[in-house]
């Protein structure tokens, strides 16, 4: 389908009108400042005392979070492909080597820097949930195994990969979700983000959380995101009337002919105000009128104007339709209008009145269903008023509460030694929720019938996967009450292998569009009352039989048993 009216040149995206899709690729390349470095003093430190000490024992850490975010009860796991680059890659440099001799106190042997400068990450071996993937609290989304001051120095910038990825992912879900499956949603926050990283990293995990586009272009290049984009108020305050137009003319799409197309709009600006469409012709501001009408000259195929500059009513909205009717006249089709103030549904509602009135009376059936879109600081909750209210809003532009999280700034993932040598290690804590679950272990996802997920599961790493069809004692990890038995329909091991022995599984990695598809579909699967925004259900987490016993007596063990005096 074509936005000319012959038909020839210029594809347009009937899904989304706003703008026509730019899909550039370029290999992505980690940022430069993930590399070992990016790292806190402290895992520097431990790892000197592992080497001073000579112990290099096998560990198993867990890589998990505590607490859903946005007082919600689901998270999307993101930034998988951004920590196995970082382990790709990993190597000391020699001005890294450099560095940390001058950094660390001058007892620090030598060879402990030749340690550093030699290292290799082919003994780690990674296990990870998909990334895309739903995840709950206390499920381990990664389980690192290998030498222990190794695996310490990865720490930290494996949680700083993980923590944003996934918590701004979650947030544009759940926009995704405010908003509806059927609307269109562009990110539009890279002038509002945490520095370029943040503005980068936002354009890439809002995509994959469920985002349309993104106006940030180097992101589109970087991850072949579509890219959407108009025009700013500063582009029609800085006209002041027609006479700023130097090239008011447009060739018809079906002959050799030019149109004058700043007269054109005038004319109909006229036969507007002629039709009683409640405005006069001194309300419609002229240098509007001739910023519409120099945009539309330089992208006639994509006419979408930005229209609350002076009166949404008065002047944007007549000025619009007065452009995109020359342009009609020419043979093209505008695309629509922005709202970025004002009572969103409100305005929304009489900008498709004032369509479907000129469709009616210039007979022009497509003028009924032009794209509105809106933004102005829109959050959550707005889009959940919205939708109570009634609004005619086809696609929104989402900018700070996006990127920045403002609901919620952090995650909170952490990363916990549970195993040295097959030996379990535990943290104990006064508060019974921070407590470790010790042992390498796996995790499961058991699904009923229809397809929806029931509980996660965790069992010890050496008992027997649960099976269709048979029953399996599942127990709440706290609670000795709590307890059922599940006879799934599915079973899905969660951890999958992602770096072995050096190597890159790459049948467990996906393409950027092919994680997106997988949040969607999991979203989709995951029961409605998990997602509401408001007194959302916990999803169930459990432990096999085995391992409760075992947490439970090691927990125990551990704790000091105190004697009254």
């Amino acid at each position: 389908m074509s936005d000319k009216l012959d038909a020839n040149e210029n594809i347009i995206n009937e899904t989304n009108p706003f703008e026509n899709h730019i899909r550039l690729t370029s290999k992505y390349e980690l940022n430069n400042a993930v590399q070992p470095l990016l790292t806190d003093l402290y895992q520097i430190s431990m790892a000197y005392a592992y080497w001073k000490n000579q112990k290099n024992d096998n560990a198993v850490f867990d890589l998990f979070f505590r607490k859903n975010p946005f007082q919600g009860e689901y998270t999307v796991f993101a930034g998988l492909e951004d920590c196995l680059k970082y382990i790709q890659n990993f190597k000391f440099s020699t001005s890294d080597i450099d560095y940390l001799r001058t950094a660390m106190p001058q007892y620090v042997e030598d060879e402990f820097f030749v340690y550093l400068e030699n290292m290799n990450l082919n003994d780690i071996q990674i296990y990870a949930l998909r990334e895309g993937s739903l995840v709950f609290p206390r499920i381990p989304i990664m389980r690192i195994e290998g030498p222990l001051p190794i695996v310490q120095l990865l720490e930290t910038t494996l949680l700083v990969l993980v923590n944003y990825a996934s918590l701004v992912t979650t947030n544009a879900s759940r926009f995704r979700l405010a908003a509806g499956e059927f609307k269109n949603l562009l990110e539009f926050g890279l002038r509002r983000a945490q520095g370029p990283d943040g503005g980068l990293g936002a354009s890439k995990y809002c995509y994959i959380g469920g985002f349309d586009g993104t106006s940030n272009v180097l992101a589109g290049k970087l991850y072949s995101i579509p890219i959407r984009g108009t025009h700013a108020h500063s582009f029609v305050s800085s006209y002041n009337d027609l006479s700023d137009l130097h090239d008011r003319t447009l060739k018809s799409v079906v002959s050799d002919e030019m149109f004058d197309l700043a007269n054109l709009s005038m004319d109909y600006l006229t036969q507007l105000e002629k039709f009683e469409f409640n405005f006069s012709l001194n309300e419609a501001n002229r240098g509007e009128l001739a910023a519409f009408i120099g945009y539309a000259i330089a992208f006639p195929s994509d006419f979408l104007a930005l229209v609350d500059t002076y009166n949404v009513l008065k002047s944007g909205v007549p000025n619009f339709c007065a452009v995109a009717l020359a342009l009609h006249k020419v043979g093209y089709r505008a695309k629509g209008i922005r709202l970025d103030s004002g009572d969103l549904a409100y305005l929304s509602n009489k900008v498709r009145d004032f369509f479907k009135k000129v469709a009616k009376v210039f007979q022009l059936d497509f003028f009924e269903s032009l794209t509105i879109v809106a933004s102005n600081d829109i959050n959550e909750d707005i889009l959940h008023s919205l939708n109570m209210q009634g609004h005619s809003i086809d696609s929104f532009g989402i900018g700070t509460h996006l990127v920045t999280c403002q609901k919620q700034p952090a995650l909170g993932c952490v990363f916990k030694l549970v195993e040295v040598n097959g030996r379990p290690c535990v943290k104990l804590s006064e508060d019974v929720q921070k407590a470790t679950f010790p042992g390498k272990k796996n995790a499961y996802r058991l699904y009923d019938k229809e397809g929806i997920p029931l509980v996660d599961l965790l069992t010890r790493s050496d008992e027997d996967e649960p099976k269709v069809g048979e029953a399996f004692l599942c127990r709440h990890p706290f609670i000795e009450t709590k307890r059922a038995y599940l006879s799934p329909s599915k079973v899905e091991n969660l951890l999958v292998p992602v770096w072995i022995n050096g190597k890159l599984v790459q049948e467990n990695m996906d393409s950027i569009d092919g994680i997106r598809e997988r949040v969607r579909k999991q979203l989709n699967r995951l029961r409605n009352d998990h997602k509401r925004m408001l007194n959302p259900t916990p999803y169930k987490i459990t432990v096999s039989r085995t391992l409760y016993d075992f947490i439970h007596n090691l927990w125990l063990d551990y704790t000091p048993i105190g004697e009254l005096k």
